[in-house]
């Protein structure tokens, strides 16, 4: 389990990663709104990679669930320090909340680029934030699942 927890993780934070990459034009404008061609690629990408891409953007949750999963059975199976197994489970769980409840679901609006410049332009900056929170949730993860071994 320990194996598939470090696998799942390691995978999650390729994809936030590639994520990242389009989420961090943002940093260059601190103005409202983002230009109209940074808009342009970020709500591109979110519209292939939430929509288009069906049905292997399903992977990821599926990753998230297994990883989820492989962390509770070392839990159950008391193959760590206890605070290994909860910190992480805590962590990822957190994260995959997160993620469910509000990143995508900005992705996705994002993605269809049908509100204003201005909303679209907090729609990415709020996308930047959770994906930035998630890659330091799912590196300590990562990072506890290495040093269990």
């Amino acid at each position: 389990m320990h194996t598939l927890a470090a696998a799942g993780a390691a995978f999650l934070i390729a994809v936030l990663w590639f994520d990242l990459m389009f989420d961090v034009q943002t940093r260059k404008h601190a103005d409202d709104p983002l230009p109209f061609e940074v808009l342009a690629s970020i709500s591109a990408y979110y519209r292939r990679v939430t929509t288009e891409a069906y049905p292997m953007n399903r992977l990821v949750a599926l990753v998230m669930l297994l990883t989820l999963a492989a962390i509770v059975a070392e839990i159950v199976g008391g193959v760590h320090p206890w605070w290994v197994g909860w910190v992480s489970l805590a962590l990822a769980g957190s994260g995959i909340v997160a993620t469910l409840r509000r990143t995508v679901p900005n992705a996705r609006r994002l993605g269809r680029a049908q509100d204003t410049l201005e909303m679209q332009s907090t729609l990415a900056r709020a996308i930047y934030r959770d994906h930035l929170w998630s890659f330091a949730r799912t590196s300590l993860v990562l990072g506890l699942q290495l040093i269990a071994r």
